[in-house]
């Protein structure tokens, strides 16, 4: 059957596969009964499939050629367009359980602020990694506002980081919670004073990361509630930056413990204010309502507090092991 243009067209419901499987086979293998035997079906079956589609499409398609059928040349090119397909719709069952038994594989994007990538996911993107090594994992950097918009628009799977307040689209888990510290190089005046307060911190400096960011706009909440003066000298991204300009004795900082490590004994003294200032919180961020991939969700269950141990601070600075 043809349209009015000449198109061929087949009838409502018709199996297009069956005649076009039998002609390809017809024409690899040069016998309707070859046909029928690597098809599993009777010749009569066969030779009414291929008088199906000549006629669909409407010219001869094989022709005899001594004891082998091979195909005309408009049966040629009908030949050379159907086996991709029909090979393609033969092996589909095969190649479909195969990406589904690889699903296991493929990629993971994870948004995270400069210091939840240096201090907290090395071990645990080490144990992903060592569990799912197929996994493209991808780590974008990002404060946590740029993060969770990242979240929002499924440019990443998830996010892991610290939040103060949770927008009702977004689902927080914290899962690991840090000490807030001063930081003062080993000379400064607050390195063995007796007592901490912010009256005795407010004549100094401080050096924060930018006011976008949770730490600044958490100093300047505690500073504000409690009526006590400050001052920021510098406003610098990173807490290796802050670090090292403290060390420095170009200011004083307000951090989290998760930054401090064994590296900093002898050019820092760290001092908990946790009398003043909340512990920070670090968790997983995803959009509510996600439906997290396998890789995704294997990498949430490797987020456990005793994966990592941060190094805990005395009164004086000392560390606590």
């Amino acid at each position: 059957m043809t349209s009015p243009s000449g198109t061929p067209r087949f009838a409502y419901k018709g199996d297009r596969l069956k005649p076009l499987r039998a002609f390809c086979q017809t024409a690899r293998l040069g016998s309707v009964s070859r046909a029928a035997e690597a098809l599993y079906v009777s010749q009569p079956a066969i030779t009414l499939q291929l008088q199906a589609l000549e006629r669909d499409m409407g010219v001869p398609l094989l022709e005899r050629s001594g004891r082998r059928l091979i195909p005309t040349r408009e049966g040629q090119l009908l030949y050379e367009m159907a086996q991709p397909l029909v090979e393609g719709l033969d092996g589909l069952a095969t190649e479909f359980r195969d990406k589904v038994s690889g699903l296991d594989a493929g990629e993971l994007n994870i948004a995270a602020n400069s210091s939840t990538i240096l201090y907290l996911l090395p071990k645990i993107v080490a144990a992903f990694r060592a569990e799912h090594p197929d996994v493209r994992l991808t780590l974008h950097p990002a404060i946590t506002a740029d993060g969770t918009d990242l979240v929002r628009s499924d440019a990443v799977d998830l996010a892991v980081g610290s939040m103060l307040d949770v927008p009702a689209d977004l689902d927080y888990a914290p899962v690991y919670r840090f000490e807030p510290m001063l930081i003062v190089p080993p000379e400064h005046p607050l390195a063995m004073r007796p007592q901490l307060t912010l009256d005795a911190l407010s004549p100094y400096p401080l050096i924060l990361p930018p006011r976008r960011q949770i730490t600044y706009r958490l100093v300047d909440l505690v500073f504000q509630q409690n009526r006590v003066p400050y001052t920021v000298a510098l406003e610098v991204g990173g807490w290796e930056i802050i670090k090292q300009y403290v060390a420095m004795n170009m200011g004083i900082s307000i951090v989290s413990s998760i930054c401090l490590t064994e590296a900093d004994r002898g050019k820092l003294v760290a001092r908990s204010l946790r009398d003043y200032f909340p512990s920070r919180s670090y968790g997983v961020v995803v959009r509510k309502g996600k439906f997290l991939s396998p890789q995704a969700r294997a990498f949430v269950e490797l987020i456990q507090p005793h994966l990592f141990s941060p190094r805990g601070y005395d009164e004086t600075g000392h560390s606590e092991r």
